[in-house]
């Protein structure tokens, strides 16, 4: 068996062409479609039947996951029950490229007896979707890559194209960053390596953080820190409140170890460790990684713009979150 790859090469072609020839739908109507998901304080339902609706749920998939609430609704289960996932304050999203489809067109009939608003993505200008949607993106006539011309391939493309425009023009517009992608995405490998050290280190805002003055005898030092949670160092800051050192402990073991009883007299600035290495909260925990890694330390202190410690990260929370490995 020979394969044709001229026609692969063709099919490619097509459908890129064809993405490029949809570029006129961002005009007006676009830009309100954009300003009805941005406003929606509901969610954003996605609708489609057969490859139309696959592409559907991966527009809905890609909403949910830059910040907009989306879910898929099949039209056919719609009247089964799946009507009761719709609420006044969604919109809904129909793709349809005939705009013609018994369920798709009852499914108009449903939302609208809710007072729903709808945007359609079609290809025909005059279907029934296009006529009693609130906004119509319309693509015009496409020709399909199969060898038959009927299979969806170049209209789904196209679909999936504009869908994508409008979930990414409004997560442009709501400043959506890589924190907030993080927080969607907090089990695959991109959230990890987008990870910030504020979101992966052990402390949060307002909690109690192990650190004492550079004055701050060592019996001090235990009884300021003895009650915090879980930690391997102290950090050590100056009198304008500045990272100055940090104490291991390492460090506190070596010293009890060589002066027994005398040690908790001695300043945590005799014994800590100083101009030690930091971070800072918005850098990657890709970074602090790195550093443990180079260094080969475990406790790494967690400062703001201003060098005052704001937390700690151990080499563990690192681990943990699969930023190495």
């Amino acid at each position: 068996m020979e394969f044709d790859l001229e026609y692969a090469r063709k099919v490619i072609e097509a459908e890129a062409d064809a993405i490029i020839s949809v570029k006129p739908i961002v005009d007006a109507s676009f830009t309100r479609a954009c300003r009805m998901i941005y406003e929606c304080s509901g969610s954003c339902i996605v609708s489609g039947i057969g490859k139309a609706g696959i592409i559907g749920q991966k527009i809905s998939a890609t909403l949910a996951s830059t910040g907009a609430p989306s879910h898929f609704l099949h039209p056919a289960e719609a009247v089964h029950g799946d009507l009761g996932r719709l609420r006044k304050n969604d919109i809904v999203i129909v793709l349809s490229y005939g705009g013609e489809t018994d369920e798709v067109t009852r499914l108009i009939n449903l939302v609208k007896q809710l007072d729903i608003k709808l945007i359609a993505i079609t290809g025909e200008s005059d279907s029934t979707l296009c006529k009693h949607s609130d906004v119509a993106l319309c693509m015009g006539q496409l020709d399909e890559a199969c060898p038959l011309g009927v299979a969806p391939s170049v209209s789904t493309t196209c679909m999936l194209a504009v869908g994508d425009a409008l979930a990414l023009t409004v997560m442009k517009a709501r400043n959506f960053g890589v924190e907030d992608y993080v927080r969607f995405h907090p089990g695959g490998s991109l959230g990890a390596r987008l990870m910030t050290v504020a979101q992966s280190m052990m402390f949060r805002p307002g909690e109690k953080l192990p650190v004492v003055t550079v004055g701050d005898t060592i019996k001090v030092l235990l009884e300021k820190t003895g009650e915090i949670k879980r930690h391997g160092a102290v950090m050590v800051v100056g009198k304008e409140g500045k990272l100055a050192g940090i104490i291991t402990d390492a460090d506190l073991r070596r010293l009890m170890t060589k002066h027994g009883a005398g040690a908790f007299e001695f300043r945590a600035g005799e014994v800590m460790t100083p101009d030690c290495k930091k971070i800072r909260a918005d850098a990657l925990a890709a970074e602090a990684a790195a550093i443990f890694h180079k260094y080969r330390i475990d406790d790494l202190p967690v400062v703001d713009s201003n060098d005052k410690p704001v937390g700690l990260i151990d080499v563990q929370d690192i681990v943990t979150i699969k930023v190495v490995g």
